[in-house]
């Protein structure tokens, strides 16, 4: 019998529209996440509902409006995740024995987990694999995805056999696809080349482990069994392991964070690095940005725009964005190899269960 596998790719999500209606319900289901804002009930309904999304709202607006109108209209991360969705499926598809279907959800905004994910329940799968786009492993953005998408299966009567990947900042794939969109790039004629990141606040860092705080132990130079969860520590890992790909020295590359709320957030940040690199009289700085798998405000507006209005007003020239992995050949190939493997993993433990 042909099992038949759905496969889930679970993006961070997007406003509907850069109304200002639409974007505050967005910044409301996202900053209600007790695992995004991770205090008390109380102070984050408090701080969300009645101080950030108010306030926020009509700024950040105006900005999902210029996202828009580089979008040709629509969000640039639901047209790439789209695309990547139907690429896979192609995949797929392609095989004549193959029983794989792929679908996708964004965590907040729609397409909704919850909608999808009764679609999915219909189909009456014997296998479902998870896969949230977010390379490097962080609670408020894989761990609430898998959380949620858990808690809607968990209602169902029948649960299907269920493989979840929750990171992969070091596969192969991903690696290559990153190093692939640099590929048009003379790397050497660029100053500095900065890996740069989503911000987290400290806290959530040092949540990862039982006892001590992140700081306390090398993050920033290895990884190991005890912080292979952390997410300062796996984006390092991934910027080391690009800077060998691409034959880049110690010296020739900086690992930095940017979109920080306050001062007690992973450092050092991305501004500042920028900032650093003006002032020691850089003139062009390449900027990856390894954290997201698919443009969006992050990278075309944060980056692509005020960090380039920036670094022009300390008198820098050129910041170039190297475009997200997208729906890049190799970053599929990524993908159909995460599901393949997890195909394999299911494979091998239902044949050793019937051999037993």
């Amino acid at each position: 019998m042909t099992q038949k596998t759905g496969v889930l790719l679970i993006q961070l999500g997007t406003p509907n529209s850069p109304s200002t209606l639409d974007v505050a319900r967005y910044l409301g289901e996202f900053l209600n996440d007790p695992r995004v804002v991770d205090l008390p009930w109380l102070a984050r309904k408090i701080l969300v509902n009645g101080i950030i999304v108010p306030f926020r709202s009509p700024k950040s607006a105006k900005i999902y409006r210029h996202l828009w109108s580089i979008g040709e209209g629509t969000s640039p991360l639901l047209s790439h995740t789209r695309n990547t969705c139907s690429r896979l499926q192609e995949r797929f598809s392609q095989r004549q024995d193959s029983a794989v279907k792929v679908e996708f959800a964004m965590r907040y905004g729609e397409p909704s987990l919850p909608s999808v994910l009764e679609k999915m329940r219909l189909e009456n799968y014997s296998r479902l694999v998870i896969i949230p786009l977010f390379p490097q492993y962080a609670s408020a953005s894989s761990g609430s995805a898998i959380q949620r998408a858990l808690e809607i299966i968990g209602q169902w009567w029948v649960i299907p056999e269920l493989a979840v990947v929750n990171q992969f900042h070091d596969h192969p794939g991903f690696l290559d696809a990153v190093c692939a969109r640099a590929d048009g790039f003379d790397i050497e004629c660029f100053d500095q080349v900065i890996f740069s990141y989503h911000g987290l606040p400290e806290r959530q860092v040092d949540k990862v482990y039982s006892e001590g705080r992140c700081s306390e132990r090398d993050c920033e130079g290895s990884i190991s069994l005890e912080n292979q969860f952390c997410y300062k520590a796996t984006c390092y890992d991934t910027s080391r392991q690009l800077a060998k790909r691409l034959g880049l020295k110690e010296s020739q590359y900086t690992t930095a964070f940017q979109s920080r709320l306050n001062g007690r957030w992973i450092e050092p940040f991305t501004d500042r690095v920028i900032e650093q690199q003006a002032k020691a009289g850089a003139k062009r700085l390449l900027i990856f940005s390894p954290a997201f798998v698919a443009d969006c405000l992050e990278t075309l507006i944060e980056i692509g725009v005020e960090y380039q209005a920036l670094f022009e007003s300390l008198g820098g020239q050129e910041i170039q964005l190297v475009e997200s992995s997208n729906d890049h050949p190799r970053f599929i190939d990524c993908l159909e190899m995460l599901v393949e493997d997890r195909m394999a993993r299911g494979e091998s433990t239902h044949q050793a269960t019937r051999a037993g």
